[in-house]
């Protein structure tokens, strides 16, 4: 028999989040980094939503590190590479995102919804099929 039906609950698990890094990434890139990337104008706007949280200076460099976060994360995340930071990054942006789109009459789902991906694949990782577990040696 070959040797990966013995292990095929692995082989699920990893083949699923390379599709879950691929898709998720590619619809982040698509969807919301590359708009922001590409308009610097819109980054003190972006920014000054941290004023949720009480953080009120430098709005055009926490709009840049939302857009960077939104952009190039999801860039990392469909290689496999930095997963972890990288998934924390979404992770927070989607925080900020759910705070400022959300009021007691409102409920805005989609940050809460992408802010819960971002934290379980940080915390189970990239999977095998990753630069992360080629540069680690990972053997799962």
């Amino acid at each position: 028999m070959k040797k990966w039906l013995f292990n095929a609950n692995a082989t699920y698990f990893n083949i699923g989040m390379l599709f879950l890094r691929i898709t998720l990434g590619a619809s982040f890139i698509y969807n919301h980094g590359f708009k922001k990337i590409a308009d610097p104008s819109r980054w003190a706007k972006l920014g000054a939503e941290m004023q949720v949280i009480h953080i009120d200076f430098a709005p055009a460099v926490w709009g840049f590190m939302a857009a960077f976060a939104e952009f190039f994360g999801a860039v990392f995340i469909i290689l496999g590479l930095f997963t972890r930071f990288s998934a924390f990054m979404l992770a927070f942006t989607m925080f900020i995102a759910f705070m400022v789109g959300n009021s007691p009459n409102d409920f805005n789902a989609y940050p809460f919804e992408m802010m819960l991906i971002f934290i379980t694949i940080m915390i189970i990782g990239p999977g095998k099929l990753s630069i992360d577990a080629q540069i680690s040696g990972f053997k799962k």
